[in-house]
């Protein structure tokens, strides 16, 4: 039984957003000059009302349910579209650490984007609005619809805002992650067909789908989800995008974006799959694995900074597959907690990136030298950064990498050789500082250095690692309970 929700809260936090954007090409068509004022206090009524959300998961936890639901409104009724929506362990936190990155982004967007303001923050708001949309809507064709639509916004970050190969990037972007799509939509045509009554409502499917059907699926969500965490060998747009992307673009990419891959294989392959999920989960271990190897030692050979990152992220959300497909509760906990943590730290990088190019004039690792000098605000922020992305026990990302490893070593011992992969991720982030910030000051370098609100801003993505490493409650109180839900689903599928 799922608990109806009494005002709709998921609702405003869809359509709020999307709205909101749409209206500033007509608020904003003369004169910019407050626009930023605008999209700061949307972000923080969104915000506002998403901690209020997270609150009520928080304090009616109702183990594998749906904390609360609204709907369904039937759309279409002939072809089984229905508005469904409804939060959970699983997309509360993620629906919160979207409320949290929006408003940052849009701060350092304030110093970092100049041209064509108003279809910028449009863009934004839209990408917002539809992300949650990803992670709340429970009727699949509609999953699929905002799947798709988050798309759009993306693609014109990369290919208006972006770097000298911007339409490149956009387009292999667009293509790749766009064709992924084709075959998700195609499992889930597959599942109305195959299950009676007909329903693309995921509650209405869930323990209604036959195992030959499971396995189909799972291949199909495969590549589809598979695309967007991303997962070798799905990644070759990934470094690409980041690269081209401005700075406040890239922390959407790698802290939102790429969460729907990882958000789909929790939903859709452990939810509504589990029994496919159980017999073949050594597969998906083994390519998140690989996964997590192949971005950690990628990423020692790189100079630039900002695909050294991109290439972290890869790393870290192979964690994410292999804490989902151990079908414990420690490590499907530990993934939606990996998912938020990530999206933090990795946001704080990707914004460092971007005020490094703007001091330095460039990205190369072996070229910057002595920021500790000419940059000092810069300097700790990047040290900081690091840690949290080196998941250094003084932030919470510490605890939701070890929750993974905890969880696969639970299915196998064997699985204890990821631990070799925080150390590598630990020795090229220390190359990085050594060279960038340790290093011996360049003669002539001229000084630049962080404003005081550009400062706050950074500071402020370490806040909720910090505080969730001081009450790691906060995430785990909400993930465990679909956790222990879901791994008994495995674990009956496993029977």
């Amino acid at each position: 039984m799922m608990v109806d929700a009494s005002f709709p809260l998921i609702s405003v936090l869809i359509a709020m957003p999307i709205l909101a954007g749409l209206a500033i090409p007509l608020l904003f068509k003369n004169s910019q000059k407050y626009i930023i004022h605008y999209a700061v206090i949307v972000a923080l009524i969104e915000l506002a009302i998403t901690f209020y959300s997270y609150g009520l998961i928080l304090t009616t936890g109702s183990g594998g349910e749906y904390n609360f639901v609204e709907g369904p409104v039937t759309i279409l009724g002939n072809f089984g579209i229905d508005y469904l929506v409804g939060m959970d362990g699983l997309s509360g936190p993620l629906v919160l650490i979207t409320s949290i990155l929006t408003l940052l982004v849009l701060f350092g967007s304030r110093d970092l984007i100049e041209d064509r303001k108003v279809l910028y923050y449009s863009m934004i708001f839209i990408f917002e609005g539809s992300i949650m949309g990803v992670f709340t809507q429970l009727n699949m064709i509609l999953f699929y619809v905002f799947w798709d639509v988050v798309l759009i916004p993306m693609f014109l970050f990369i290919g208006i805002w972006g770097g000298p190969r911007k339409r490149y990037a956009a387009m292999k972007f667009f293509l790749f992650t766009f064709v992924g799509s084709i075959f998700m939509l195609l499992a889930f045509i597959l599942i109305y067909f195959n299950v009676t009554p007909h329903s693309f409502n995921i509650p209405e499917v869930a323990g209604k789908i036959p195992l030959s059907l499971q396995v189909i699926s799972s291949v199909l969500f495969f590549i589809g989800f598979g695309v967007k965490l991303p997962v070798v060998p799905f990644h070759t747009w990934l470094p690409d995008a980041h690269v081209e992307a401005p700075a406040p673009i890239s922390v959407f990419l790698a802290g939102l974006l790429l969460k729907m891959g990882g958000y789909g294989f929790l939903r859709f392959n452990i939810g509504l799959l589990p029994e496919a999920s159980a017999q073949y989960a050594w597969i998906f271990i083994l390519v998140g694995i690989i996964t997590m190897f192949y971005g950690a030692i990628v990423a020692i050979v790189q100079t630039d900074i900002k695909k050294m990152i991109a290439l972290t992220s890869v790393n870290h959300m192979g964690f994410v597959m292999v804490g989902a497909f151990t079908g414990t509760v420690f490590g499907i906990s530990g993934s939606i907690f990996q998912m938020f943590a990530h999206a933090a730290a990795v946001g704080i990088m990707f914004m460092l990136s971007g005020y490094l190019h703007e001091a330095t004039g460039t990205r190369n690792i072996t070229v910057i030298k002595g920021l500790k000098f000419t940059s000092p605000r810069l300097a700790t922020l990047l040290i900081l950064g690091s840690m949290a992305a080196m998941c250094i026990p003084i932030f919470s990302s510490f605890i939701s990498e070890y929750m993974v490893i905890l969880g696969a070593i639970q299915v196998n011992p064997i699985y204890a050789l990821i631990v070799a992969v925080p150390a590598i991720t630990v020795g090229y982030f220390l190359w990085m500082l050594r060279r960038v910030v340790m290093s011996d000051l360049k003669p002539d370098t001229k000084k630049w250095d962080l404003s005081n609100i550009s400062t706050i801003a950074l500071v402020l993505y370490l806040v909720p690692l910090v505080l969730t490493l001081i009450a790691p409650w906060l995430i785990l109180d909400v993930a465990n309970p679909i956790s222990t839900f879901y791994a008994a689903l495995v674990s009956g599928g496993a029977a």
